[in-house]
This record gives C-alpha cells, structure tokens and sequence, in this order.
C-alpha cells in the first residue's frame, strides 16, 4: 500500500509573516514542537514524517551559518571529466557542529532513538544550485538509517522517487520545517532538491547517526567502510 501526501504538506505556501520565531534559538529539546507532525507511509519498509514550523528561530540560524560557516565547494570525478558540485557543503561531528545543533539533536535522539552524532549542511545559493537523485551513503552502515533534515532560508521543492518505479512524490519545505526519512528509504528511494528558477538561497542541516542499534548502546562501526561513507 502505497500513501498519498496530503496536499496541506506538499507545495505549501510559504507564511510571509513568519511561522517561528526570528529572535531566539533553540536552547534545548523542549523548544521544539511535535504539534504539526505528519507520517507518510511510501510503502511496506519506508516513511517520511514532516513537521512544518518544528525549529523556531530558524531565520536567525540561517543567517549565521551563512555568514559563519568556511564553506565548500566540492569537487568529483565522473567517468573522465571532474564536475563542480552546484552547491557549498560542510560538516562536523555533534560535538562540533555549530549551536543549537546539539539541542535539536537531542529533541531529535528523543523522539526517533538513534544516536544522532554527524551534522553536515548544504547551502543552495540560488535556484541554480541543486542536489542530483541519490540516497545517503549511510545506508552503507545501517539497514533502517534514519534521516532527519531541517530547512532554513528560502523555500525548495524536495522530491522522493522509488528505485523501484513509479510516481515521483513532491513536497516543498520552508524555513524551520523538518523532514525525517526511515525505515528503508535510503536503501529503496531517492531524494533530490532540483534546480529551481527564481528560487532564493536556502540552507538544509543533515542529522545522521553511523552506529547500529538504539540510542545509548554501545556499537562497533563496521570497520570497511570509509570515513566518507558516513558523511
């Protein structure tokens, strides 16, 4: 059984007033909010949950990182020719991460019980940058990895597709809103953020975990796969 988006969820339109708050940062779990959360089952083994509006003070934390953050630009071979990727990156371990990450981390190993330990960002600078069809090399170190991306900035439009055919599924995720995936959806779906005419600069934060099992256990990282893998 495949679930249909729910239209309120999907090509929303931005609030011009402001859905969060603009003048204070998360200082720990408790200030973000559940209330709006919406599960999408996409089949037997995969779920994407979205928050509208869960992170407030997400224009303030937008601007920071803009301005604060040592971006950069990647750059990858494909075949013969080595491609610029349309986007600046950058990551850190939690404990590293620029603040409040710790804080939503936590909302977030409360609710979903996995140990969040790995936050990257990539900055859109503009509607010509984007992200290709791909599921998070994650996936290479755990069977049911969970995915938690909050927006901030400008709104995108975010897409989902099977690996296994079928119809594309499209949202669009504004600042503050949060998009978890589950269950098997890095290993039997793909996500994109595609090139977006007009649109304007948009940051998305990446919470990922690479260690096996349930928040708190102890757990070995399985030794033969790179470092880049569990970025």
């Amino acid at each position: 059984m495949t679930a249909v988006f729910t239209p309120s969820l999907f090509d929303a339109v931005p609030d011009d007033t402001g859905r969060v708050a603009a003048d204070a940062l998360p200082t720990g779990p408790a200030d973000v909010s559940w209330a709006a959360l919406h599960r999408t089952e996409l089949d037997e083994r995969s779920w994407v949950d979205v928050v509208p509006g869960w992170m407030p003070g997400a224009d303030v934390w937008f601007h920071e990182l803009a301005v604060e953050v040592a971006w950069n630009q990647r750059r990858r071979r494909m075949f013969t020719q080595e491609i610029v990727e349309p986007r600046l990156t950058c990551g850190w371990a939690l404990d590293e991460a620029p603040s409040p990450a710790e804080h939503l981390a936590a909302a977030l190993v409360d609710r979903y019980r996995e140990p969040f330990d790995r936050v990257s960002a990539n900055f859109y600078r503009d509607g010509a940058d984007s992200v290709a069809w791909h599921g998070d090399r994650v996936r290479f170190v755990h069977p049911r990895p969970v995915v938690a991306i909050v927006s901030l900035g400008a709104p995108r439009r975010f897409g989902l597709r099977a690996l296994a055919g079928g119809d594309t599924r499209w949202l669009t995720l504004c600042g503050g809103d949060l998009l978890v995936m589950g269950g098997r959806c890095q290993h039997e779906w793909q996500h994109t953020v595609p090139k977006e005419p007009g649109a304007g600069p948009r940051i998305s934060v990446t919470f990922r975990h690479g260690d096996r099992g349930p928040a708190g256990a102890r757990t070995e990282r399985a030794r033969d796969v790179p470092a880049w893998a569990l970025r």
